[in-house]
């Protein structure tokens, strides 16, 4: 089956148009363009830490509380530098998301955020104490000092308020036990608190006040981070939703508690995209407008039709399910570097488990004849099978074999999974599923000696 509309759904519907194969596979990823953005980061980085110390005088240092005033305005560039790394990183830079995906923009991300965030902190205290010190007062009675009298410093307050709410609930044990949509909602003040932290350092900061070089390179700083923020999250997804103009146009249930979900839309064959990717989806219905979601396609568009399959795990997904036909949709992407573009050999392996299916059926799409690809399907219950048919065809379309594993973790481990691969060296691997499934299918992979290139993979998270 394709991304055309099923046969139930075309008799509910009326006659569906012909659909027409979107060959026009997503650009190709160029690590070079990368490399050469870190590069840049790493030299504004050194740019800001040099134009810190520069400003600073002999006599400043040993002033009351001078080191400490110092070092907590070093502390407060440095952080605040990184601190737009982080907002870069989680952006959708095309050129960088086509490297190292979705995933992996959210791995750099979290190892960077400890930095930015104690360095902040550090940056409070340390003023604080500088402050205190200069005045021959008390900490809390400097604190209070700042509220009343320093233009500023209150909106400085509530932007670091807001900064360590959003850090504590980011803490992998707590983020855990919140809804998705609770997350995602609390997660926007840090944008709100990184604003309110600029508009203090311009106002107050040493490296600022008197220094209209400085002004100016992080004027620049911030509005570029704020442009690229704008163009990518807001701009792009709203054009490509208007020119694209996705409704939902059927369902169909495909396995217990899995649904595809067809939809029309204009100008499909312009759409670039390769099988493998995602889009974060906004449904225009009530209770649902005012959040995003990443589904995969579960296959190549053919225009006008696109689908996705997706499985009710959430609030989010159970809903979409009973989503009115003509329901609009806002599409932002398409994202992820699970494409055929990741492969460096001739032959692919594929480990599917449970909804991962959606990913790896699409990409099987994308894959020439000679890939000979092998095939495991995961899956709990027979019933949480989806989509074996097309895969089927797929996979025999290329000489391939598939293999379908029905069991719990306990009953089929990663080795019996791993097991009925042959030549694994002479293969790329692809693996996508669950988190904990994949964590595990990939460090069982490592332990066989399989090189990092060539394992790619795609969690599926709530």
């Amino acid at each position: 089956m394709t991304a055309a509309a099923p046969a139930g759904a075309r008799e509910r519907q009326g006659r569906a148009p012909t659909p027409a194969p979107v060959r026009r596979l997503s650009p190709a990823p160029r690590p070079r363009q990368v490399d050469v953005a870190l590069a840049v980061a790493a030299a504004g980085f050194g740019v800001t830490i040099a134009l810190t110390v520069l400003v600073e005088s002999s006599a400043q240092l040993r002033a009351p509380g001078g080191v400490a005033m110092f070092l907590g305005n070093l502390t407060g560039m440095a952080g605040t530098y990184l601190a737009l790394c982080m907002i870069l990183l989680v952006s959708r830079l095309p050129f960088v998301e086509r490297v190292v995906g979705q995933d992996g923009l959210l791995r750099w991300h979290r190892r960077l955020a400890p930095w930015p965030i104690t360095l902040i902190v550090l940056h409070a205290v340390l003023l604080t104490y500088a402050y205190a010190v200069a005045s021959k007062t008390g900490v809390l009675h400097q604190l209070s000092q700042f509220i009343s009298s320093y233009s500023g410093m209150l909106v400085a307050i509530i932007g670091f308020g807001l900064l360590v709410v959003v850090s504590v609930v980011s803490i992998h044990q707590i983020r855990r036990r919140l809804r998705r949509e609770t997350w995602w909602a609390i997660h926007l003040a840090m944008y709100l608190a990184f604003a309110l932290a600029f508009v203090h350092e311009v106002v107050l900061g040493p490296s600022f006040v008197g220094h209209p070089l400085t002004q100016a390179l992080w004027g620049a700083i911030w509005a570029a981070t704020a442009g690229v923020v704008l163009a990518y999250r807001f701009g792009l997804p709203i054009l490509r939703s208007i020119r694209h103009d996705l409704r939902v146009h059927a369902t169909k249930v495909e396995a217990d508690g899995v649904t595809s979900i067809v939809f029309t839309g204009k100008r499909l064959e312009e759409l670039a995209i390769s099988g493998g990717q995602f889009f974060e989806w906004r449904f225009l219905a009530r209770g649902l407008w005012w959040q995003a979601h990443p589904y995969t396609l579960s296959a190549r568009p053919q225009a006008p039709f696109v689908r996705v399959t997706v499985k009710a795990i959430g609030d989010h997904s159970s809903a979409i399910a009973r989503l009115a036909t003509g329901t609009r949709v806002l599409v932002e992407g398409p994202y992820g570097a699970f494409t055929a573009h990741a492969k460096r050999r001739e032959k692919v392996a594929i480990i599917a488990g449970g909804i991962g299916v959606t990913s790896a059926r699409a990409l099987l799409e994308d894959l020439g004849r000679r890939s000979e690809p092998v095939v495991v399907m995961r899956a709990s219950t027979a019933g949480d099978v989806a989509l074996e048919s097309e895969v089927r065809e797929l996979v025999e379309a290329r000489r391939g074999a598939l293999h379908v594993l029905v069991g719990s973790r306990q009953e089929i481990s990663v080795d019996d999974t791993l097991a009925v691969l042959r030549d694994l060296r002479r293969r790329d691997i692809y693996v996508s599923g669950s988190e904990s499934f994949v964590q595990a299918v990939v460090e069982a992979l490592a332990e066989r000696g399989l090189p990092d290139d060539a394992v790619h993979w795609e969690v599926y998270a709530l």
